[in-house]
């Protein structure tokens, strides 16, 4: 279901950005790599140990880092539109290649 979702997600984007041309709205989809989030705690039922474990000998992304990138395309100039942004912690260079320390 995850994947299906992250799939249904980017067609709506692309979808929307066709449908919304030439009326100046932009559409931005941002990808975050790993993040810490509560997401590892609900995965784990709020086994913090294991969340934790997620990120151990690594720096994963932070809100504040993913916000950053948000607010950034916001103040790109109006007629530039950033259409994606794919934010990876330095330690991670795929969804399955994570150096740790």
């Amino acid at each position: 279901v995850y994947n299906a979702t992250k799939f249904a997600v980017r067609a709506l984007t692309e979808a929307m950005r066709i449908d919304l041309l030439g009326t100046g709205v932009r559409v931005t989809s941002i990808d975050p790599g790993m993040a810490e989030t509560e997401f590892s705690s609900v995965r784990f039922k709020g086994d913090e140990t294991r969340a934790k474990g997620v990120y151990a000998g690594m720096q994963p992304l932070s809100a504040d880092d993913i916000a950053e990138a948000i607010l950034w395309s916001l103040d790109r100039p109006a007629h530039v539109n950033v259409q994606e942004i794919l934010l990876m912690p330095t330690d991670q260079a795929s969804a399955r290649d994570v150096f740790r320390k």
